[in-house]
């Protein structure tokens, strides 16, 4: 589990491609991954990852990343040189500043917006059709791993809209983001919990009002 809180950023050395993952070499230059080990889970732009390999010599830490992830989330357009948000793994008895996220990410979101308000950067985004149910104002959206309020809702064009404090610009590789963009999401998975349920009460309450008047 993690809570949407990034510890920072940290830039790729590498890419292997390999028959059905590949796998990055992600470097250790602000010791985020001092003390991790193998079997380890990090959130990599707010995917969650395995440690398959930690190359202490070179200062490297290596994750296997499955084609399905690569398909659904930005992690396939990784290259040497790309900078990733770091978050690790949530510890019992650690003080939770975000929100529950599991870096199981949704899919992909563009970026229809991005306007520089003062220090602060405003997004919108435009989110599929099917998961808008998911998303409410002061609600919050996983965002390449950060823990972000959802400030509008406008469900007649399929768009959310989120703001960015200065820490998070400075924490994060969101600084750089452009009209254009493709970012990780993940939905909160309480308000998905609840929001089918409640949608399978009402349609077994209308099959059974169907059924009371043949």
């Amino acid at each position: 589990m993690y809570t949407g809180i990034v510890l920072g950023t940290e830039t790729i050395h590498s890419v292997e491609q390999k028959q059905g993952y590949s796998t990055i070499y992600v470097h250790n230059s602000h010791g985020f991954l001092d003390d991790v080990q193998l079997g380890a889970s990090v959130a990599i732009d707010g995917t969650c990852l395995t440690v398959t390999q930690i190359l202490a010599d070179s200062h490297l830490v290596s994750f296997d990343i499955s084609d399905l992830t690569n398909q659904l989330t930005t992690l396939s357009k990784l290259q040497a040189g790309s900078m990733v948000n770091i978050e690790r793994s949530f510890k019992m008895g650690m003080e939770n500043g975000g929100h529950n996220l599991y870096g199981h990410i949704e899919g992909v979101t563009q970026v229809t917006q991005a306007l520089r308000q003062g220090a602060i950067l405003h997004l919108d985004l435009k989110i599929p059709s099917e998961n808008m149910r998911y998303f409410f104002l002061k609600g919050f959206i996983g965002l390449h791993g950060c823990s972000l309020t959802v400030n509008r809702v406008d469900k007649t064009l399929n768009e959310i809209s989120v703001d960015l404090i200065p820490e998070t610009l400075r924490l994060t590789n969101l600084n750089h983001v452009q009209v254009g963009d493709f970012l990780n999401y993940e939905i909160d998975q309480t308000t998905r919990t609840l929001v089918d349920t409640i949608e399978g009460i009402y349609a077994n309450q209308a099959l059974l009002k169907y059924a009371d008047t043949k």
